[in-house]
């Protein structure tokens, strides 16, 4: 499996972004797929992912009602709609793969997100 993720770039508080990550090298309709970001100094954090199958979506506090994480079988890519940003924001987004239930063993290669203040 191969991600690749892409969309990345420098905003304004208050803007939007959307970001996209492109699978390959499997059957992309049986991933779990998940976004992360790692700020300078910080662990790296689970933002939001979408479940296999059932397409249940999970986001962490901090970007609940600015972020949607979507998903089309189709063309083989999760995306990550990122409105309202804020400067705690900025980081390298990840996006990763997990085979059905099993955890996140695949990921991209990260871009990055600056948010201005």
């Amino acid at each position: 499996v191969q991600l690749q993720a892409f969309g990345g770039g420098l905003v304004q508080a208050g803007g939007s972004l959307r970001l996209s990550c492109a699978f390959s090298g499997g059957r992309f309709s049986l991933y779990g797929m998940g976004w992360f970001r790692q700020a300078p100094g910080k662990e790296r954090e689970r933002v939001a992912n979408i479940v296999a199958g059932v397409n249940r979506v999970f986001y962490a506090d901090s970007v609940k009602g600015r972020f949607t994480i979507s998903r089309d079988n189709a063309k083989n890519t999760v995306y990550l709609q990122m409105n309202s940003l804020k400067p705690e924001d900025t980081a390298v987004y990840y996006c990763a793969a997990g085979f059905r239930g099993e955890a996140f063993n695949y990921w991209g290669q990260g871009t990055l997100v600056t948010v201005s203040s």
